[in-house]
């Protein structure tokens, strides 16, 4: 077991046939950043599996026993950083995981209950997120592929962090699979990252202002 952090960020390996992930390299970029300025921070990669993200998330934890965790990944597609609200307790993937597992209509835990709310300041987050000059909002889904899975995971785990949830970021510009690609720079998506963490650092209520979508 290692020494505890303040914070634990998580990221993904490539999945999908990309060549890069840009949820690890914002979660470590945005880790060093913490660190630099006195808050102890750790960046772990994930694998995209299903049946692997949770055992190694559970083991990150276990080893950092961190203050508050926030768990990364990709939303390819859109243009700002999203923070999401649920976790739901499925699985039903639209492409096979990198093990080639593509569950349909699977739970993430058995007998677990139906969903997850984060437990970090998710609209304080997003306000801080913009007040870093990043642009972004609540979301409302983390999907049903390995995302959403490792954000139930970590809500429902026996000895969770004191605050934690899911950020997801778009493609960063450098990596981009096209130049049509919505992208930030990836020093945004870093700042973003870190950002969440801040503001989840801060023990609290959360903004009381309206955060809901009509779709």
């Amino acid at each position: 077991m290692t020494d505890p952090v303040r914070v634990l960020l998580t990221g993904f390996e490539p999945f999908g046939g990309d060549d890069h992930n840009p949820s690890i390299e914002a979660a470590r970029a945005a880790a060093a950043a913490l660190t630099a300025d006195g808050t102890p921070a750790v960046a772990v990669e994930l694998p995209c599996v299903f049946a692997a993200a949770g055992p190694a998330l559970a083991a990150a934890l276990e080893a950092h026993r961190p203050e508050i965790a926030v768990a990364v990944g990709l939303a390819g597609g859109t243009a700002a950083v999203r923070v999401e609200r649920v976790a739901v307790n499925l699985q039903d993937a639209r492409i096979p995981d990198n093990a080639g597992d593509r569950p349909a209509d699977r739970p993430v835990r058995s007998g677990g209950p139906a969903a997850h709310f984060a437990t970090l300041p998710v609209k304080r987050a997003v306000a801080a997120v913009r007040e870093a000059g990043v642009p972004a909002e609540p979301s409302l889904s983390a999907g049903s592929f390995v995302c959403n899975h490792v954000m139930y995971s970590l809500l429902d785990a026996p000895a969770p962090a004191r605050a934690a949830g899911f950020v997801h970021v778009p493609w960063s510009r450098e990596h981009a699979p096209t130049p049509e690609t919505p992208a930030l720079p990836a020093a945004d998506l870093a700042r973003a990252v870190a950002a969440v963490a801040r503001a989840t650092l801060v023990e609290g209520p959360d903004l009381d202002v309206p955060g809901g979508a009509l779709h």
